[in-house]
C-alpha cells in the first residue's frame, strides 16, 4: 500500500509538471527565447544565479548578477524601446520592452537614453554604475514576461536542462 501511494503520488507530481511545463513553454514561445546577446563584453560569469520565488511576494532573486569590471560597457540584448531610465531607491536603472512581452531591466546603469528611445542588440545602453542590491563590480539583469519574472538565462540559451533524480528509498 505505501509503494503504491508514493506511485501514485510521483505520477500525480510528474502530470502536475508536465502540464506547468507546457503552460509555460507556450507562454514563453517566441523566437526571442534563447536568441538574447549577452549583455557585457568578454567572459560570461555569474555572481548571483535566478532563484524564483515560491509565490508572488516571497524571496526570491528575480534576476540574475553578472560579474562586471567597473564601468563596463553595457549593451542591448535585444531590439526594443527604452520605458525607464531614472533612479528607483538608490540604483540607476534601465528598462527595455520588447517584442513578445518581455521587459528587460539593468541595474545599476547610468545612461545617456531617453524613454522612447529605440535599441538594437548590441548597442550600447549604459556603461555599470554603483549602487543597489548587486555587489559593487556587478551588473542586475531581470527579465519580465506578460509582468511575470522569468529567469534572464533563459533568453541566452543558457540554462541547462533539468536532470530528474530518484526521491524515494528503494523498498
Amino acid at each position: 500500500m505505501r509503494l503504491a501511494s508514493r506511485t501514485a503520488l510521483i505520477v500525480l507530481v510528474l502530470v502536475l509538471l508536465s502540464v506547468s511545463i507546457g503552460r509555460s513553454a507556450s507562454a514563453a514561445d517566441s523566437d526571442a527565447e534563447g536568441t538574447w546577446l549577452w549583455p557585457l563584453d568578454g567572459a560570461r560569469r555569474i555572481a548571483e544565479p535566478f532563484r524564483a520565488p515560491a509565490h508572488e511576494y516571497g524571496a526570491g532573486h528575480r534576476g540574475v548578477d553578472l560579474v562586471a569590471s567597473p564601468a563596463a560597457v553595457v549593451r542591448a540584448p535585444a531590439d526594443g524601446v527604452v520605458a525607464f531610465r531614472g533612479t528607483v531607491v538608490d540604483r540607476a536603472l534601465l528598462t527595455i520592452e520588447h517584442e513578445g512581452g518581455f521587459v528587460s531591466t539593468f541595474e545599476p546603469v547610468t545612461s545617456t537614453l531617453d524613454p522612447g528611445d529605440a535599441v538594437s542588440a548590441g548597442d550600447e545602453i549604459g556603461v555599470l554604475a554603483v549602487g543597489g542590491h548587486a555587489a559593487a563590480g556587478t551588473l542586475h539583469v531581470g527579465v519580465r514576461l506578460e509582468g511575470d519574472y522569468i529567469n534572464p538565462m533563459l533568453m541566452f540559451g543558457s540554462v541547462p536542462r533539468s536532470v530528474l533524480l530518484p526521491c524515494c528509498d528503494a523498498l
